[in-house]
């Protein structure tokens, strides 16, 4: 169920968490040197892990559904990195019929897949699947249990292709990332008794709620109806630059479109929000004041 495919046991690795764990894969899938075609939207710290591994990201566009299989086909990147469930930071899920298509470029490039789902547990379990059920023979699968079950548990967790196995440990060892037994352990326990889906079961529903009150407040949200962050297109004149300045003078913190954009793409008038921490009723008034200051003019 974490990986949301049946696997070899055998394929499964731990690491000492999910940053760790696709840090890893990167070194399996990509030479030094190569081209990763990534979301032109993506986790920033990708741009981060990719500079200091030496690979270099390509950014591939978006729509509704998720990456564009003809950019896909057009870049002939070394390997693809994308989040088809619960993108980070737009929330989107790409649909079964647009992961068909990728997994089909894929092939025919010849390439191979890391699939991040460390956000994934926040979808309907039952309602999506698994890349790697489509292209097995290429796709390395990230998980983690830091944000399913709780910020102490750090283990994450890497599913590799068959044959890959050896090569994966070994990147593991070198780059000082294998998993301590204490964390493997507990990972094994709390997945085997229950524990892990009973809290990702309790943590969907409390981003619903969460994501409710966010649409109930801020016009112009894009995101998951489960998710923890949300993706606000901000109303004009205002870019997301100053608004970030302004909230942060209200005593408010969010994140600039442009952190997550991957040049030469940029996300000039977003902002993403995170809704986890805060109370409910606290959450409600922050994200109403969020919405008056941007009613008005930029100062």
């Amino acid at each position: 169920r974490l990986l949301g495919a049946a696997g070899d046991p055998e394929r499964v690795l731990f690491a000492g968490n999910g940053r760790q764990a696709l840090a890893a894969a990167f070194t399996c899938a990509v030479p030094r040197g190569g081209r990763i075609g990534v979301e032109s939207l993506t986790y920033p710290l990708v741009k981060e892990m990719a500079e200091r591994l030496g690979r270099v990201l390509v950014p591939l566009p978006l729509d509704a559904d998720g990456i564009v299989p003809a950019a896909l086909a057009a870049e002939r990147p070394a390997a693809l990195y994308f989040q088809p469930t619960l993108h980070n930071p737009t929330g989107r899920t790409t649909p079964p019929e647009r992961r068909a298509e990728l997994a089909d470029v894929a092939g025919r490039l010849r390439i191979p897949v890391v699939e991040d789902r460390v956000w994934s547990f926040l979808a309907d379990p039952d309602a999506e699947r698994v890349f790697a059920v489509l292209a097995p023979e290429r796709t390395y699968v990230v998980e983690s249990l830091s944000k399913r079950v709780a910020p102490g548990l750090t283990a994450g967790v890497l599913l590799v292709p068959e044959g890959r196995v050896e090569w994966a440990e070994s990147a593991l060892r070198e780059g000082s990332w294998t998993a301590g037994s204490f964390a493997v352990e507990a990972a094994a326990r709390v997945l085997a008794d229950g524990t892990a889906a009973r809290l990702a079961a309790e943590k969907r529903a409390d981003a619903a709620r969460r994501q409710r009150v966010a649409t109930e407040e801020l016009p112009n949200t894009e995101a998951h109806p489960a998710s923890y962050f949300t993706w606000w297109h901000l109303p004009a004149p205002w870019r997301a630059e100053p608004f970030t300045a302004a909230a942060r003078a209200a005593g408010i913190a969010v994140t600039p479109g442009p952190t997550f954009a991957v040049p030469p793409y940029t996300s000039p008038h977003t902002l993403r929000l995170g809704l986890a921490a805060l109370p409910l009723p606290t959450l409600r008034t922050t994200l109403r004041t969020l919405a008056t200051l941007s009613a008005g003019p930029p100062s």
